[in-house]
């Protein structure tokens, strides 16, 4: 045949037997590799190497891993064969490919398993042998890694004679440790100087100390042990190893007093010179012939009681309504009892047994299989637990169950599996639920009898201010009809003052919310005092000694300090009325570090704060109240003598500056309030001077733009504002404020409400302006405090804050100042 010839080509296949005729006439039209005249030579040189390797070898090629292998991975290919010829790896071998990691094999690694158990198709219904795998990389004529070469061999006979010599010395081991005899190894040995041989301890087990009482034989020598007597043993066990015909004897353990039956054979093989005794301590039995007639005696009754006894623990663990399962390493059931049965039949439809794997008597559900194995798993894995988790078969029926698992050791401490107790807790569940569902409902009532009260209170006291609002202007009008101007100011007088009292209720209220508007600064609360001292003192009159303790190195704390002077005062004014016949009233101040226990007590997080309490001498609190004087309108004063909002005032106030309030009350003694507020890391700020009143003139040609969905308020705003000589643009909402600021060409001050319509509101108003305008001097007024919006109350430089409801002159002085700036 001429060179380039097919059969030369094919040539590589020449002795390859019955698996290179399988390859030469196989169809390779739909394979990627093609026919085998075309193949490369780099993977015809690993074909001919493996069709005469006798062990399994498949070469998987190229991109696709089109695969080819020989004759003993034929074997194991069963039916699949010639089929499997040239398609991917994946499907024709699923078995190995997927031991294999295929990332290391593409980098040029090679991956080594051994003594794994794979199912192999070889006569059609599987068969499982034990294989060690060998993968490594293959390259082309180039050097480039373009394949992979699967070595397969079949170690199943030595795998199963291992795990027969495991499962031997496993048993041996397990009798030789828990046996109630005395069982010992000894090895001959030469003497150092000639003939004075010996035997030497290599192994004893537990009970070796209990029958011969001696401690730690292992490693010491029978003479050692046994003394003058040695001579008579050494005989016998060297008549032991030289006829290999076991003995039997009695004999006095003289270093220890006791007699013992032994019993010594000779372990195979001879050379070893090993001699293993079994003994037991017959001192008894010697010395005591009686007692042991009566031992015989009494030996079946023991027996019985023995019997009676575990039989009624077993009658314990098969009559409880716990479930109770065990189980070995592999989910194999060790035990299940009765209850534990009919439930799992109840739920599942199948009864376990002990010696079934529950994993197995599950695969027809892999839902309640894959539960099942997760839970298991853990305490497989040595983790003790309790869970509470829901079980069954969702077309019969599925309940909660609390499990606690625990780990199954043997004697020596090892884990040999699991146990569990389990309890049904479904009807549990559902009471705690309606439980909880009575208590949601008990906690609305509560919290809808207290929006009662307070919106009863609110009524209350907003139709009281209303009614002199609306009076005072109802004879503002009937007396310009008449004509009697002079009249008219007391009546003015009388509406403001109730409008300025209606403005105080409505901040009180959003301090208990937690809503009023703060700018908390950094602020030395010690510096307040000299100038609150005094208003104090003031307001309380002569009759009531006010004294201040300042603690020393006082802490910063973040606070809005106008608002703290005010509930500070609210407190100072408690203190006064609980004091009718004069009293003291003490304002101290202080730094307290809260561990855990303590802030948890006090409602609060662990660390730093700073203090101030108000305490007076007055009449004190009732216990069975004091828990209810921080809610609104709640008083202990006469009607028409307090609104009930001061401490509640208080309260919301702490609580939205990250702190808390405290009271401590006792009767006839006086009360405390103290007020908590987190340390502040950084520098004081000095308060602003308060201003003496406003400009009686504006600055010339200054613009304000007022944005207002309030017409009124616009109207007010733009007028007052006008009065003072400033030119005023007005808007609705945002959007119309921002046209005004692209199109006109002065405007020295925005003023906007924080609760816009219109998508936009103050906030983002301001932001917008800022970025047609840099550095635009912005003031917010708000009637709500969107303190979310406002960055809680930290506004950027050239910005200020102004709640509704304002003084015109608070208006004037807040606008000239920052105009002024």
């Amino acid at each position: 045949m001429k060179a380039g010839s097919t059969g030369d080509a094919i040539g590589f296949l020449r002795g390859g037997g019955a698996m290179a005729d399988a390859i030469t006439t196989a169809d390779w039209s739909a394979s990627p590799l093609g026919p085998p005249a075309n193949w490369p030579a780099a993977l015809r040189a690993h074909v001919s190497m493996a069709l005469g390797m006798p062990l399994g070898v498949l070469i998987a090629w190229g991109p696709e891993r089109s695969v080819v292998y020989n004759e003993h991975a034929r074997q194991m290919l069963g039916p699949r064969h010639p089929a499997a010829l040239g398609t991917p790896i994946d499907m024709a071998f699923p078995e190995i490919a997927g031991e294999m990691p295929l990332d290391r094999l593409l980098a040029g690694d090679t991956v080594v398993k051994e003594a794994r158990p794979i199912l192999f198709p070889a006569d059609g219904e599987g068969t499982q042998r034990w294989v060690n795998l060998s993968a490594s990389a293959l390259r082309d004529d180039e050097g480039d890694i373009i394949g992979t070469c699967f070595l397969v061999r079949d170690v199943t006979q030595s795998v199963a004679h291992r795990q027969a010599a495991q499962e031997s010395e496993r048993h041996y081991r397990t009798l030789f440790d828990t046996m109630d005899e005395g069982f010992c190894v000894i090895e001959f040995i030469d003497g150092p100087h000639g003939p004075l041989s010996d035997y030497v301890h290599v192994e004893a087990n537990a009970a070796y100390t209990a029958n011969a009482g001696i401690p730690d034989v292992v490693g010491k020598r029978l003479r050692e042990l046994v003394g003058a007597e040695a001579e008579d043993w050494l005989k016998r066990y060297g008549e032991v190893l030289r006829t290999g015909e076991p003995i039997r004897f009695e004999q006095e353990l003289i270093e220890t007093g006791r007699y013992l039956s032994l019993a010594a054979f000779r372990l195979d093989p001879p050379e070893r010179r090993q001699v293993a005794v079994l003994f037991q301590d017959i001192t008894a039995r010697r010395n005591a012939e009686i007692e042991l007639r009566e031992l015989n005696r009494t030996l079946e009754a023991r027996v019985a009681a023995a019997l009676a006894e575990r039989k009624i623990l077993a009658d314990i663990v098969e009559g409880t309504n716990a479930f109770i399962q065990v189980s070995d390493m592999a989910f194999n059931w060790l035990a299940v009892n009765r209850a534990s049965a009919d439930e799992f039949e109840r739920i599942y439809g199948i009864r376990p047994r002990a010696g079934d794997n529950m994993l197995e008597t599950l695969a027809h559900n892999p839902r309640a299989q894959a539960l099942v194995r997760a839970v298991w798993q853990r305490a497989i894995d040595g983790e003790e637990f309790v869970e509470v988790a829901e079980f069954g078969d969702e077309d019969r029926e599925r309940r909660h169950y609390e499990m606690r698992f625990g780990i199954l050791r043997n004697t020596d401490g090892s884990q040999i599996g699991a146990y569990q107790f389990v309890y049904d807790v479904t009807e549990r569940l559902r009471e705690q639920e309606r439980l909880r569902e009575a208590e949601e409902a008990l906690r609305q009532a509560q919290k809808m009898e207290a929006v009662g009260q307070l919106t009863g209170g609110l009524a209350h006291d907003f139709n009281n201010l209303l009614a002199g609002i609306s009076g005072a202007y109802e004879m503002i009008g009937v007396r310009l009809a008449q004509g009697r101007s002079a009249e008219i100011e007391k009546y003015l007088i009388a509406g403001q003052g109730a409008a300025r009292r209606a403005a105080s209720l409505t901040h009180r209220l959003l301090a208990f919310a937690r809503r009023q508007t703060l700018a908390p600064t950094p602020t030395v609360i010690n510096r307040l005092l000299p100038d609150l001292v005094e208003l104090v003192r003031r307001t309380v009159g002569p009759g009531i000694q006010v004294e201040t303790i300042a603690a020393a190195g006082l802490w910063l704390s973040l606070v809005d300090a106008n608002q703290l002077e005010n509930a500070i005062l609210n407190l100072c004014i408690n203190a006064r009325d609980a004091m009718p016949d004069g009293g003291r009233i003490t304002i101290e101040t202080g730094n307290k570090w809260m561990d855990e226990r303590t802030a948890r007590e006090r409602g609060l997080e662990p660390g730093q704060y700073v203090t101030v309490c108000v305490s007076d001498t007055g009449t004190g609190i009732d216990r069975d109240i004091l828990d209810r004087v921080f809610d609104p309108f709640f008083t202990t004063k006469p009607i028409g003598e307090g609104t009930g909002l001061g401490l509640s005032m208080v309260y919301g106030f702490a609580r939205q500056s990250n702190g808390h309030v405290r009271i401590y009350s006792e009767v006839g003694h006086g009360t405390m309030v103290c007020i908590y507020l987190p340390r502040h890391f950084g520098e004081a700020e000095e308060r602003e001077g308060r201003p003496s009143g406003p400009s009686t003139q504006a600055h010339a040609g200054e613009t304000v733009l007022v944005i207002d969905d309030e017409p009124t308020v616009r109207m007010l705003v733009a007028d007052a504002l006008g009065d003072l000589g400033y030119a005023c643009l007005e808007a609705e909402d945002g959007k119309a404020g921002l046209k005004l600021l692209e199109s006109t060409d002065r405007v020295d001050l925005l003023i906007t409400d924080v609760g816009l319509p219109g998508g936009l509101n103050g906030r983002q108003v301001a932001e917008a302006a800022r970025k047609l305008r840099p550095g635009l001097k912005i003031l917010f007024i708000t009637g709500y405090a969107e303190n979310a919006v406002l960055n809680h109350g930290h506004v950027e430089h050239g910005m200020a804050v102004l709640t509704k409801p304002f003084a015109i002159e608070d208006l004037a002085n807040r606008v000239d100042r920052m105009l002024s700036e």
